[in-house]
Formats: structure tokens, C-alpha cells, sequence
């Protein structure tokens, strides 16, 4: 179908860059992106466990700060207090520095042509993974084809044309830097390379900073025509048809690596179809664990089109859709059960440091996973839970050395084997909520797939380690409740303490009292953590202090504006021009109360929301905000957000950027523009927000549909134990929704507002009407049974 491609007419043209605005594949472990070029094609190739260049120092033990901190602060000096426990590292010599994921190599084929290009057009089609570059030479067609398999492992390519009039090269090499900054230590890496061609086969490899090698086999399987072996390249001429293999190996010794990939790539008999049916299979079933139709189904456009209309305003709902897809179809191809967390560049990273190239989770971690339970690919979220459980060590030695508290403290950003802390600034340190943020993602996995043993072995210990962190942390004021100090709101400033000299300062001083956010990710934390104790019998010695843990939380204070404050201290005012959102936490991410339950307080959010300035917005903080307000019910603004996204944070290819390099004045101003696909995937749980809010107790179908969204379908989206279809059309009235218990089911169904005359099908039992308000039923299913609710027309 259509609605899964993306088609461009133009081929990747960023300066430089060029991988930008490659088309991307991947099986979760190996990337590939396609530059497309029609003389001479570049396939970047990646390996998930492909890091360098991190530095891990011995943590030094400056727990004696928080006391002192405190007195700071307590004496009104915030901004030396703010700086106390980061200047105590730098004073100790400390300077951790993360990994960096790079790429392995460059599959290069250079072809020879009489005549200028035309019909130029690459396409990515989502359901199958594969990459399609076509072109006409004169009269003669040519096409190349590649996907990432699944099932075997390796890069799968294809080079085609309606007659015998291929010739080129085909070779394996260093994949350049466009850095100048690293111009010399990639040449350190490039002089390590090593490149045979011998028979059908190309070797590569090159050495690591740790000794070890990485590199790649290529092995031509199959080709027409006339065909020989140069020292690093295979040459061909008159063919017709060629079909490559690639496997790709880190972590080894080349010559055994060699080896064992011929040998491996030796056993490939197949042609490309039936590889692709083999690798189709796989991709396919999560590609379609869940299924979207906005609108009528449209004839083919391409990105540029799609991109041109979001340019006059409005994004297409055509556009949405497929950015919809287009999120899912990275998130599969980028990760696995057992890998390593979605990346900020998935598996498609050009360069060897790329700007915010660790897995940074004081936002950016987090909304890549928002999308995953409701959307139906909770089995792909091991990979992000078994990444920070193999850190623990290094969390409970950073607690204590940092703060001198039991349990664990979490930096905001880490990679592999380095999770102690590494961004050694205010803003970073003295922010402790990271741990209790992640807890959310093990304990909403638990909920969704309902893994008693996954609780009780893995959710529960992660969130008692959090708890015991804030029990040694928290200090108890006279007036009966925690005070919360040091205390971040990421990665804002409060008002009265901007310079007025209007310096550009990214932080000037971060470090407050009482977060409202620190204090909305404790209680979810803690009450996740009595929940699930019950549920499993567990911890039942310490379920009540947790519960009095609970009580000692001071309620969120709103401010004259009739807003909520962001620090819950009078001494720090708001501040509205800021990208990141992070007091409305108590409503999105987290789901504490809903407007049905509290409907003041719920105000009192909805008006900080809008006090938010556009212009302060990035690409990823412009999804979080659609996706807030789709929880106010708010879906024409959420839309909105994404318009505004459409067309001043994605490039043609549909990668979103962090900002708008050109100072478009609709979000904050970078020249770098890094890619950040948390946007891509943030824009995926935007959507799903819109259609279908979902909490373990209550359901609420489309509760935030935009006004351009007259008609639709959905098919197997989640709630916590089940799956739910439905469709509308509002011009003809028309709705109906299914709901399939996978387990025993206990929940509140809130129906839309829209249509007003419903009835059921199924066991009347089943149903009732909740206290809740109109359009609410409660709902009662057993494993397996299934309840249709319609419109009665």
C-alpha cells in the first residue's frame, strides 16, 4: 500500500552530510542506509554494539556536598550551591566520557552511465524494510534493492536493469568523517583498515580502541555478465542482474571473523525474493502488530509533496499517518528484545561522535518508549530495562559516592558500561529523578504483558533501589511534609533567576527546592511500588512506610496565573519560554488523575500548558506538547504541534532534527540541527494519544480527535489486557469499537462524545454504567471474550 512508502524524487543532497538523508533498513542489530546516488551509491553500515572512544573514571567519593549544598541554599546563595557538587568532581580530576556509537563501513558501487538521469525515484517501503533506488538511463531502467535481513542476518542487495548494460565496481571502505575536529583521530581508525578482495568475496576490517576488530564480508552471490577481482574490488560489465550479501562482525579477530562469515555467507542459496519472503515474515508481524487509516485511502505522493502542503500551513493527514508508520518502521528495525535501547539516531549514525549520541533519559530515552505498550510492541521493550539493569552496580556506587544514600542514582546520560556520571554540569547532577522516570517503563511493561515472574525478579528490585534512594534523600520539614533539595525541573531556569543582561546562557541556574516534577515522579514511584507489591505478596513489611511516604508529599501549588507551578517554592517563579514541560508530568507521561477525576486541578495544569511560548520549542518538545495536549482533549493544538514540526524539524527523508536550522522563528535556533529521532517516535505516541488514552483502570477512545480527522480506522491498538479495534465517520455518524480480552479484564470505557446513542453486543453482565459520568461503562471480560460496542444509527 502506498500509505507504507515513502517516495522521493530527490536524491540525498545534504552538503556534506549526505547519510542524513539516506533511506533507512535494519534488523534491530544491523543498519544500512542508502544514499542513492545513480553513479555512485553509498550504503552506510552500522552494527548496534559498535562503540568508541568512552572514558570511565573511578567515581570520587564527595557525598559530603549534600550537607553542604543545602546550607547554601538554605542561606539563599543558589547559584554557588548549585555548582557545589559539580565543581567537587572537577576539583578531584573526574572526566568520564561517554562512548560513542560509529559506523563499520562503506558498501560503495560505482556504475557507469551515456546519459543524464531521468524518473529518478527512491522509495522505502515500511512493510517489507527494503530500500528501492530506479532510475532511467536513456531508454534503459536500472534498480537497486536492499533490506536488512531478519532472518539471515545480513544486508541483502540487488542490482537490476531490462538489459545487459551494468558496468561498475563493487567495494568495501572506510566511511569518511565530515568532521573536521575529528579529522585526526579517524585517520588513527582508517589506518588500521584492511581490504582483500578474493573470488566472489570482499574482507574488510578495521581496529577498534579497545583492540578489538569490527569489519564486514561481502560476498557476490550471483551476477550476469563478465565479472573480475581487483585487489580491494569486484568489477563487472554487460550484466543484467547482480545480487549481493553482506555480514558484518565487531568485537573479533579479522581473520577468524573472515572466516566464519564466508563460511556463513557460503550457505546462501537462495535469490533475492525468496530472502525477502524470509526476512518479511519476521518484519511483517511487527510491522502489523497494529494498523492506522486516517481519511480516505490516497493515491501515491511523494515526501516532497507531502512536505510542500505541510509548508502552507497543515500537514496532510496523509503526512501524519505515514509519520505514524514511519516511527514504528524505525523503532522495529532499530532495536531488539535483546539489544541495546532505541538510539537517538536509531541505527543510522554517520559520523564517529555525533552530537547527543548516548541514551540521554531526562526525556529524550523515555519518549521513544511512550508509543510502545499501546501501539503493541511491548516485547521489544527488554532491550531498554536489561540496558540499565546492567548497571546497577555502577548506580548504587554513584548514590552513595554523590550523595551518600542508599539505593541507586541514575545520570541522565550513559552507554554501554559506562553509567556513572559523565555530563558534569548543574543541570545534569543535581537532577535525581532519572531512576524513578525509568521505573515507570518496567513497571508499565509488567502491566501490559502481566509477567508476574518479570515483577517480582526484575520491576519490584529496580523500584525498591529507587525508594531507598529517596528515603535517605528526602528531608522531612516541620510542617509534616518532604522537602526536596537539590531540586531540577530539566533543563529550566526559573524567572527571577535569568541574567538580565540577556546573555545566552543554556542553563544559567537549574538547581531549585521541591521540583513539582521530582515530586509527581516520586509518588507514581511509590505507588507503582505499594501496587505492585500487593499484586505479587510481596515486600509486605515495607508496603506501609512507603504509604506514609505517599502522605508526606506536599500537594501541587498553582501559581497567580492560575497555572501549576514548576517548583513547588515560592522563591522560584515560572518560567513559560522553555522547551521542556516537565511539571505537567502528574498528566503526561504520567496518568496520576484525569479531568474526569479532578477536574480543577486537572485546569490548573491545561492553563500552565498554554502559557508554554512556541518559540521556545525544539522537534522532540513540540511532540511532547501534542501529546499533552491530546490528554487535555485537545486534539485540533496537538495537530497543530505536529504541523508546526512538519515544517521546521523534518527532513525530506522524515528524520526529525532537534531544531530548525534556518531560524524560521517557529523553534529554538541551532546551525548543527542534529538528528533526534525521539521526535519520529514522540510523533508515533502523539497519534496514539489522540485515538485512545489508556491507564490500567480506564480507556478512553478518542478523546482528543482533531476536527480535520472526519473518518478512521484502527485495528489492534493495547490497552493493559487486551486489544482494541474501532473506526468512525463523523459525516455519517457512524462508530463502532471491539475489545478482546487477553486476560481478565477490569476497566472503565469512556465512549466518545461525539456520538451519543450507543449499543452493545455481547453478555449485558459484562457492562455497566460507571459513576464516572456520561458515555462511561464499566466492563467485566474474561480471557478471550470480546465486546463490540456501535453507534446505534
Amino acid at each position: 500500500m502506498s500509505q507504507n512508502k515513502l517516495v522521493l524524487k530527490y536524491p540525498a543532497s545534504w552538503w556534506k552530510n549526505k547519510w542524513r538523508e539516506g533511506l533507512p533498513s535494519g534488523n534491530g542489530s544491523i543498519g544500512a542506509s542508502v544514499f542513492g546516488a545513480v553513479k555512485e551509491e553509498n550504503i552506510l553500515i552500522t552494527h548496534e554494539d559498535l562503540w568508541h572512544w568512552g572514558q570511565k573514571d573511578v567515581v570520587p567519593d564527595v557525598g559530603h556536598t549534600l550537607a553542604e549544598t543545602r546550607k547554601l541554599m538554605t542561606e539563599e546563595k543558589y547559584l554557588e550551591a548549585s555548582w557545589n557538587l559539580t565543581n567537587a568532581l572537577k576539583e578531584k580530576g573526574y572526566s568520564t566520557r561517554l562512548a560513542a556509537r560509529f559506523p563499520v563501513a562503506d558498501l560503495k558501487l560505482m556504475m557507469q552511465g551515456e546519459h543524464a538521469f531521468k524518473q529518478y525515484r527512491r522509495v522505502l517501503n515500511m512493510e517489507t524494510g527494503e530500500v528501492t533506488v530506479s532510475w532511467k538511463d536513456g531508454d534503459v531502467a536500472y534498480r537497486r534493492s536492499l533490506f536488512v535481513s531478519r532472518a539471515d542476518n545480513a544486508i541483502v542487495y540487488e542490482v537490476q536493469s531490462d538489459t545487459p548494460s551494468i558496468q561498475g565496481e563493487l567495494r568495501l571502505a572506510f566511511h569518511p568523517t565530515d568532521s573536521p575536529r575529528l579529522a585526526d583521530k579517524c585517520k588513527e581508525i582508517e589506518e588500521t583498515v584492511q581490504v582483500k578482495a578474493d573470488k566472489d568475496y570482499i574482507y574488510y576490517a578495521a581496529r577498534n580502541d579497545d583492540g578489538s576488530d569490527f569489519g564486514a564480508v561481502l560476498r557476490l552471490v550471483s551476477a550476469s555478465g563478465e565479472r573480475e577481482v581487483h585487489q580491494e574490488a569486484i568489477r563487472f560489465s554487460d550484466s543484467s542482474n547482480l545480487l549481493v550479501a553482506v555480514k558484518v562482525f565487531v568485537k573479533g579477530e579479522r581473520e577468524k571473523e573472515w572466516a566464519r562469515l564466508q563460511e556463513e555467507l557460503s550457505h546462501i542459496k537462495a535469490g533475492y525474493e525468496e530472502l525477502l519472503a524470509a526476512h518479511v515474515e519476521l518484519h511483517g508481524r511487527l510491522f502489523h502488530s497494529a494498523s492506522l487509516q486516517l481519511g480516505d485511502v490516497e493515491g501515491e505522493r511523494t515526501n516532497e509533496e507531502l512536505l510542500l502542503e505541510a509548508y502552507d500551513g497543515e500537514a496532510p493527514t496523509s503526512l501524519v499517518q505515514k509519520m505514524w508508520a514511519y516511527g514504528r518502521y524505525l523503532f522495529i528495525s532499530g532495536t531488539h528484545e535483546k539489544g541495546y535501547p532505541f538510539g537517538m539516531y536509531g541505527l543510522w549514525g554517520g559520523d564517529y561522535r555525533l552530537t547527543w549520541c548516548h541514551n540521554m533519559a531526562n526525556e529524550n530515552v523515555q519518549m521513544m518508549y511512550w508509543h510502545v505498550p499501546a501501539g503493541g510492541l511491548s516485547e521489544l521493550m527488554p532491550a531498554l530495562i536489561h540496558y540499565y539493569d546492567s548497571m546497577m552496580d555502577d548506580f548504587r556506587d554513584n548514590a552513595r559516592k554523590l550523595y551518600g544514600c542508599r539505593g541507586i542514582y541514575i545520570p541522565a546520560g550513559s552507554t554501554p558500561g559506562i553509567g556513572v556520571p559523565n555530563q558534569i554540569v548543574p543541570v545534569i547532577m543535581n537532577w535525581t529523578s532519572a531512576a524513578g522516570w525509568l521505573a515507570r517503563h518496567y513497571y508499565e511493561y509488567y502491566q501490559y504483558t502481566g509477567d508476574h515472574t518479570f515483577l517480582v525478579e526484575k520491576v519490584l528490585p529496580f523500584m525498591k533501589e529507587v525508594a531507598l534512594f529517596y528515603e535517605d534523600f528526602l528531608v522531612l520539614g516541620e510542617d509534616g511534609f518532604y522537602k526536596y533539595y537539590p531540586s531540577v525541573s530539566p533543563e529550566n531556569t526559573p524567572q527571577n533567576f535569568m541574567p538580565t543582561d540577556g546573555r545566552p546562557l543554556a542553563h544559567p541556574m537549574p538547581t531549585t527546592i521541591n521540583a513539582t516534577m521530582d515530586f509527581a515522579i516520586m509518588k507514581e514511584l511509590l505507588s507503582h511500588l505499594v501496587e505492585g507489591s500487593r499484586n505479587a505478596e510481596a515486600n509486605t513489611d515495607e508496603v506501609e512506610k512507603w504509604e506514609q511516604m505517599i502522605k508526606r508529599i506536599p500537594p501541587y501549588q498553582v501559581n497567580k496565573d492560575g497555572a501549576i507551578r514548576e517548583w513547588m517554592n515560592e522563591t522560584f517563579d515560572d518560567r513559560y519560554d522553555h522547551r521542556h514541560l516537565s511539571h505537567i508530568y502528574p498528566i503526561f507521561p504520567g496518568q496520576e488523575f484525569t479531568r474526569e477525576e479532578q477536574p480543577e486541578l486537572f485546569a490548573a495544569f491545561d492553563t500552565a500548558v498554554q502559557k508554554r511560548l512556541i518559540g521556545a520549542q525544539s522537534g522532540w518538545s513540540l511532540v511532547h506538547m501534542a501529546a499533552i495536549y491530546a490528554r487535555l482533549g485537545d486534539g485540533n493544538k496537538a495537530l497543530e504541534c505536529l504541523d508546526i514540526l512538519s515544517r521546521s524539524c523534518l527532513l525530506n527523508n522524515f528524520f526529525t532534527l532537534h531544531n530548525d536550522w534556518r531560524n524560521m522563528g517557529v523553534c529554538m535556533n541551532m546551525p548543527e540541527a542534529p538528528i533526534q529521532m525521539d521526535a519520529n517516535m514522540g510523533w508515533v505516541n502523539a497519534v496514539q494519544e489522540m485515538l485512545l488514552y489508556v491507564s490500567p483502570k480506564l480507556v478512553k477512545l478518542l478523546p482528543a480527535l482533531p476536527d480535520k480527522w472526519d473518518q478512521g480506522t484502527v485495528t489492534d491498538l493495547r490497552f493493559s489486557t487486551g486489544r482494541l479495534s474501532m473506526s468512525w465517520d463523523r459525516r455519517k455518524g457512524a462508530f463502532s469499537a471491539e475489545f478482546t480480552a487477553e486476560r481478565a479484564t477490569n476497566m472503565t470505557v469512556k465512549l466518545p462524545e461525539l456520538f451519543d446513542n450507543y449499543c452493545w453486543s455481547g453478555d449485558d453482565s459484562k457492562i455497566k454504567a460507571s459513576s464516572l459520568g456520561s458515555n462511561c461503562f464499566e466492563l467485566y471480560l474474561e480471557p478471550g471474550e470480546v465486546l463490540i460496542v456501535k453507534q446505534d444509527l
